[in-house]
């Protein structure tokens, strides 16, 4: 028997954490209404603990100061919280007092909008494109949060920040439901040409068949991601508690590990954890597990 080795830490790159109250979800819809309540540290806990993850990137899902500030003290309290994507009105004048009022939270890794949610031509704004360079001043990321009819517009913002992060999130968010691939696939291909873009592997199901999906229905998608951003640059992220309208937690993780099993062991730490860590610029994290080799 060899000396027992130590595990890659796993970190789930995309999750959320939120008090609910109605009027500030209302994109909960009726549909959608098991997501009407809490979810608060404990209960991504105890989902961690069934999918084996050792640490996460807790990820904004409100507009509000108040949000990024009361992820940053979960982080702060929770060592399994390795960062925080948060919020800031990155097209107010303002923004740079705002930005440094963060200076000192090493647990906060990047900045992220609900661009998804915006009207075409957002990204090309003036007032947002000077926020994006004043991220790149202090070292922080930025999640590309869209629909796949946005691409071209993220490529275009892509270009003009040729030095800043950017970390695509949910694929950004393709037709699989429809099973349609294209135009999306190409313009992940275009997209991917942009050495500072990383892509992150979630948010999957609930563009699929929330009731009737399976690995072969997300298939061509990761595949159409692997050939576009290479493993280097992918990470695997879960978009809980939403995942749960399609997935339970563990069924997401054992589901991308059924597809990424083929792959080599350096390649499956790197999707599933050193991507994040790298991209996100992460040093401190939790001590990961034990696997014992025969």
């Amino acid at each position: 028997m060899t000396e027992p080795r130590a595990r890659a830490p796993r970190i789930d790159a995309h999750h959320h954490l939120w008090r609910y109250n109605e009027a500030e979800f209302g994109w909960i819809s009726d549909e959608m209404a098991l997501l009407r309540r809490d979810f608060f540290v404990p209960d991504l806990l105890g989902a961690m603990g069934e999918a084996g993850m050792d640490a996460t990137i807790a990820v904004q899902a409100r507009q509000t100061r108040d949000e990024t500030d009361w992820l940053l003290s979960c982080a702060d309290a929770t060592p399994a919280i390795c960062g925080v994507v948060g919020w800031a009105p990155l097209t107010e004048d303002k923004l740079a007092g705002e930005l440094d009022r963060f200076a000192g939270c090493n647990k906060l890794v990047g900045f992220r909008e609900i661009v998804q949610a915006e009207p075409n031509g957002y990204m090309d704004r003036h007032d947002f494109n000077r926020g994006i360079a004043q991220l790149h001043e202090r070292g922080l990321a930025y999640d590309i949060l869209i629909h796949e009819r946005q691409l071209e517009e993220a490529i275009r913002l892509v270009d003009r920040h040729p030095r800043q992060r950017f970390i695509l999130d949910h694929v950004a968010k393709p037709l699989i439901a429809r099973g349609e691939l294209e135009p999306w696939s190409w313009r992940m291909q275009e997209l991917a040409k942009r050495e500072n873009v990383a892509c992150k592997i979630s948010g999957m199901v609930t563009e699929a068949d929330w009731s009737r999906w399976s690995l072969e229905d997300l298939r061509p998608y990761l595949d159409a991601c692997v050939a576009a951003f290479g493993v280097e640059r992918l990470m695997a992220g879960s978009d809980w508690p939403v995942c749960l309208l399609a997935s339970g937690y563990r069924r997401w993780w054992d589901t991308l590990g059924e597809y990424f099993a083929g792959f080599s062991q350096s390649e499956i730490s790197w999707v599933f954890g050193g991507a994040a860590a790298s991209w996100y610029q992460i040093s401190d994290l939790p001590s990961s597990s034990v696997e014992v080799s025969l």
